[in-house]
């Protein structure tokens, strides 16, 4: 029996240092490589910030302090991973609670052999932007470039402003 079409949610923050970088995860899923913001899946049961700090710490290993909303999605996107689920996202700048000591590299998709030899596997890699380096092509997912294109023209309030 096929699938009825499901809604999505997703929760994603964007990180700012004090050098005014923004963190990016690379990511290799399914074969396929994008750049995107940390984030992910909404569970039941869990609101929206509360989905952020852990996905953060899943996937950093950081405790962040959830800021100000920036952007939920007020078009149809369909998921890039199954055509029978319509994405919903929700975005926030992020605080680092603590030092931010997290392995991040210089070039995208700094990934080992290994760990992209399984087109059914996943592998991510951290990389800072600088702030005068972020545009909407520096991210692949269609909703996340409409978040740069709002944070990088002055509709909302930066976290250093």
């Amino acid at each position: 029996m096929e699938r009825a079409p499901q809604f999505n949610v997703r929760v994603y923050g964007l990180l700012i240092d004090s050098a005014r970088r923004v963190l990016v995860s690379d990511e290799f899923i399914r074969g396929a490589y994008f750049t995107k913001f940390p984030g992910g899946g909404l569970e039941f049961g869990e609101g929206t910030r509360d989905c952020l700090k852990r996905e953060f710490m899943e996937e950093t290993g950081l405790d962040v302090q959830i800021g100000s909303h920036i952007y939920t999605t007020d078009f149809f996107q369909i998921s890039a991973f199954n055509n029978k689920d319509q994405i919903i996202s929700i975005y926030y700048f992020v605080h680092a609670a603590e030092p931010v000591n997290l392995v991040t590299h210089h070039v995208p998709f700094a990934f080992e052999p290994w760990q992209v030899a399984d087109n059914n596997g996943t592998a991510e890699a951290f990389r800072w932007i600088g702030w005068d380096e972020l545009t909407v092509d520096t991210v692949s997912l269609p909703i996340d470039k409409v978040v740069v294109s709002i944070v990088t023209s002055g509709q909302v309030t930066l976290p250093w402003e």
